[in-house]
């Protein structure tokens, strides 16, 4: 990835650890650095898009309020997973979803 100043005259950083990145990233908007990114084109086989596309479900923003304790103790969780937060809060709903439906 090339290193300069984005549109809003913030430069990407040098990371340490991966841990830092994902720190950052989940402070940061990519759109502010959207200047600094080069496009990246993959070819995925018709079978593994066809699996993908089947298994994609739209997701559907919510508001939940939670305390600002809880939110930070998730996103410490969260970096050491190497997860955004949000996708870690999902993941615990999908885990107790899929508990609460084997209990009935």
């Amino acid at each position: 990835m090339k290193r300069g100043f984005g549109r809003h005259g913030k430069k990407i950083p040098e990371f340490r650890t991966e841990e830092e990145e994902v720190r950052f990233w989940d402070e940061h908007d990519s759109m502010e650095f959207i200047e600094e990114l080069e496009p990246v084109e993959i070819e995925l086989s018709p079978e593994l898009e066809d699996k993908i596309l089947s298994k994609r479900e739209l997701k559907k923003p919510i508001t939940l309020r939670l305390k600002p304790s809880q939110i930070e103790a998730v996103k410490k969780i969260a970096v050491k997973k190497g997860l955004p937060y949000q996708t870690l809060i999902g993941m615990w709903i999908t885990e107790k979803i899929n508990t609460e439906n084997m209990n009935y």
